[in-house]
């Protein structure tokens, strides 16, 4: 089964990712983790990523297609996926249905809908470990010690695009070109809209449950 998550940044769709992954039997990337993966290994791909991320835009599809596609073709996902955050554009929407047209396209597309408000309260207390990318919130969901893992000991720290004036300018920016990929599957009939900011066991049973019916 092939299944999209999307949502604005902070809307919980990382949180669920794995278990609906793991439900599906089939892995799970988000084009962060292509990102960051690319910027370890030093690819031409990754640094261009890493210029526009900094500043808080989205990369430009071209780049972010090719990791996404690259990663797609790898036979062990020949079984399906779990993506989770992409296409945000509606040419990214259009070169994935292309990609994957012989495969019989997107299965499921999985919309969180969550307040802006709530968006920058839960974005703008987010750190993550340096280590084992374990993520945490100071109110909701803080470290037993400030500063350090809970799971591997490793430093927390707030990611540039994190901080609070970066914060507004990408939920502005997923406003703009993102809400209308989200009509775009809607119009096709394979969107399920998911309430972002129940608990995350409602959100983690409505996810499973739409992507099971």
């Amino acid at each position: 089964m092939r299944v999209i998550l999307m949502g604005p940044p902070g809307s919980g769709k990382g949180t669920q990712a794995a278990s609906i992954a793991n439900h599906l039997g089939v892995e799970s990337v988000s084009s962060g983790d292509l990102f960051r993966d690319h910027q370890k290994r030093d690819t031409e791909l990754g640094r261009l990523a890493r210029s526009f991320m900094e500043r808080g835009v989205y990369v430009p599809d071209d780049v972010t297609i090719k990791m996404v596609m690259d990663w797609i073709d790898d036979p062990a996902h020949a079984n399906g996926f779990v993506l989770d955050g992409f296409p945000r554009t509606h040419a990214q929407a259009v070169a994935l249905d292309e990609e994957i047209e012989s495969l019989g396209g997107i299965d499921r597309v999985l919309f969180f809908r969550v307040a802006q408000n709530e968006l920058v309260r839960r974005l703008t207390g987010r750190m993550i470990c340096r280590q084992c990318q374990t993520p945490y919130h100071a109110q909701s969901s803080p470290p037993n010690t400030e500063g350090v893992c809970d799971r591997c000991g490793g430093e927390l720290y707030e990611r540039n695009d994190d901080k609070a004036e970066v914060v507004t300018k990408r939920i502005q920016i997923y406003s703009d070109e993102t809400e209308p990929v989200v009509e775009y599957y809607r119009s096709g009939g394979k969107l399920r809209e998911i309430d972002g900011e129940a608990s995350i066991d409602a959100v983690s049973e409505a996810s499973l449950a739409a992507v099971s019916g």
